[in-house]
């Protein structure tokens, strides 16, 4: 069953000394881009939150925001990093000389300026981290498996329904095809028999003729490969893996056919239906950009 490459996932983690939560959100995209933001301290898990997205995900772009904060009873001790409070006060305080403001900044603000105040965190501890924080990436992951699925279920019965419509388009084809010769071979006696000013023509030439012509505007190859594709496309919808690629190539390949189709037939009631063909698989396509 196809997967959708649109979803959304969120999941929480409270451990020992951690609550993590975990968003992950997902578009369309041609390869697998994933993007993770989490806070400074732990940048060090960033490639393995990655590489761990990666292993479930084929395509799409990824966004995976975690936040991380430390439980109230964790039993850490905290650091204040005084080099990094003086530069921000010094700063701060040249900016209201300069602008001739009164500066209004207390310790309790200075504190929460991104580094100045951090717990001990040993680099040993990168395991324990990770074992905090996987959990919530896998609930949000799942989660946001369930809802690409979903939106696959959601697409594929759409694909099924615009195969369906591109098969009648294509047998209205199929049986307006030998009319059209039929119709060439009377305007062509018709034309000759004008020119010549004659109450007969010459039956053999008119059978050349349009024997060359039906061989010229001949469409039954296109719609033999037409109809071959659909059923390729058909049967895709049921592989388990990733096949939003060669979707897409087949929608290019029937556009081809169908394309064919029109510049070979001389026929306005084809036109119509080669115009009619083209539109439903562009919308098609549109929709195929979606599948993982």
């Amino acid at each position: 069953m196809i997967q959708s490459m649109t979803g959304f996932g969120r999941d929480e983690h409270i451990g020992e000394i951690k609550a993590v939560t975990v968003e992950i959100k997902s578009v369309n995209h041609r390869y697998n881009e994933i993007q993770v933001k989490m806070p400074r301290k732990y940048t060090y898990l960033e490639e393995r939150v990655r590489r761990y997205v990666s292993a479930a995900l084929s395509r799409g772009k990824v966004d995976v925001f975690i936040k991380v904060e430390e439980r109230a009873d964790s039993d850490k001790a905290m650091n204040i990093d005084k080099q990094m409070a003086v530069k921000y006060h010094n700063k701060i305080r040249e900016l209201a000389e300069e602008l001739n403001i009164p500066m209004d900044l207390g310790v309790t603000a200075l504190i929460q300026m991104p580094g100045v105040l951090a717990l001990d965190e040993a680099d040993d501890e990168m395991e324990a981290v990770w074992t905090e924080i996987q959990p919530a990436v896998d609930g949000a992951v799942n989660q946001l498996l369930a809802m690409r699925k979903i939106e696959g279920e959601k697409l594929s019965s759409d694909f099924k329904e615009r195969l369906i419509y591109l098969e009648t388009l294509r047998q209205q084809l199929l049986e307006r095809s030998p009319a059209v010769v039929v119709n060439y071979r009377e305007r062509l006696r018709a034309r000759i028999k004008e020119l010549l000013e004659a109450e007969t023509v010459d039956e053999n030439r008119i059978a050349v003729e349009t024997a060359l012509f039906a061989d010229r505007a001949s469409i039954n190859e296109e719609l033999v490969r037409l109809d071959s594709h659909i059923h390729q496309f058909r049967s895709m919808l049921k592989e388990k893996q990733a096949v939003g690629r060669k979707l897409d190539f087949l929608c290019q390949e029937m556009n081809r056919e169908v394309n064919t189709t029109g510049s070979k037939a001389n026929d306005l009631e084809i036109t119509h239906i080669v115009v009619e063909m083209k539109s439903e698989l562009e919308k098609l396509r549109e929709q195929v950009q979606n599948v993982e």
